[in-house]
């Protein structure tokens, strides 16, 4: 395939070729793209996407990279990232209107500016707006499916849709943008009027709470596991005994046992081999499976023979 005809067809679009994915990730790890490309707008979404489909291209989606894991061998065809996508607006109604690649940090301080409450649970969350309604991000309490209101999407035909709260399937870290493929564009959130000393002080102290658990010094991909009913993740690790246990440049947080932080020149190698080594330590220990929370994409490197 030759991807060089990209710069030609569509000059306005940032493309890079043979890109290190560890630029972008939060983990600072992660193969190489064939093809990394940064709309701007919509119409440069839809072309990417139309692109791709006549070509018979993979392409895969991005937003921040704060809850995901890139493989060493990285991705092939077109890796769309969105973060240029980055809008946010506010309308007189309570409502804020995001695109997916702006920040959901950026989107709770907007709606404190708003004096609107609802977000303050977010404040603290390193991804992307359509990261969040992938994932169903939540902290603290909250999710965001608990002020989302409609998704406008784009299918791999290229045709745009809405979807309703209802129809975004959310769950528990999950919604049917897992299993649809459909690219989130634009989100819209319902908030409540609010008092913005409260919403304020609201969002320092959920603040002061990450920074004293959470290991913030060192890149990492988040909350790596999700909650098993009847228990905590973190605890689980911690009393296995597995905080400071390293592979490689990875290693289990000793400040907050479910995370795995990038202490040394981390490999995804590193990442993905320390959670299969927690998985399979706390079934012998426990006999509970622990689900990644994190998404865990691309290729596996090439094993070369000496």
């Amino acid at each position: 395939m030759n991807y060089q005809q990209l710069s030609v067809l569509y000059p306005t679009i940032k493309i890079q070729y043979n890109d290190a994915l560890a630029n972008y990730t939060y983990t600072k790890t992660g193969g190489k793209a064939d093809v990394t490309a940064f709309p701007k707008t919509v119409e440069e979404v839809k072309t990417i996407v139309d692109w791709a489909r006549n070509q018979e291209v993979p392409l895969t989606i991005l937003g921040n990279a704060s809850n995901l894991i890139v493989r060493d061998g990285g991705i092939r065809g077109i890796v769309m990232i969105l973060t240029d996508l980055d809008s946010v607006a506010a309308t007189e109604d309570g409502k804020i209107i995001a695109d997916s690649g702006a920040r959901l940090i950026d989107v709770s301080y907007r709606a404190l500016t708003e004096k609107l409450t609802g977000l303050e649970f977010a404040c603290g969350i390193p991804g992307s707006i359509g990261g969040a309604v992938y994932m169903n991000a939540g902290a603290y309490g909250g999710e965001v499916k608990e002020v989302i209101t409609s998704v406008d999407v784009i299918t791999r035909d290229g045709e745009f849709k809405t979807l309703t709260n209802e129809e975004c399937e959310f769950s528990y870290r999950h919604s049917i943008f897992q299993s649809s493929a459909d690219i989130v564009l634009t989100v819209t959130f319902q908030l409540t009027d609010g008092e913005p000393i409260a919403i304020k002080e609201e969002m320092m102290h959920l603040t002061e709470l990450r920074e004293e658990k959470q290991p913030l010094e060192y890149p990492s991909c988040g909350s790596v596991f999700k909650r098993p009913v009847g228990y905590y993740t973190g605890k689980l690790i911690q009393d296995a005994g597995l905080q400071g246990y390293r592979i490689g440049g990875a290693e289990i947080s000793r400040k907050h046992a479910g995370f795995i932080v990038n202490v040394d020149h981390a490999t995804a190698t590193d990442y993905t081999d320390m959670i299969e080594f927690i998985q399979q330590r706390i079934w012998e220990l426990n006999k509970v499976e622990l689900e990644p929370e994190v998404r865990i994409i691309g290729e596996n490197p090439e094993i070369t023979e000496n």
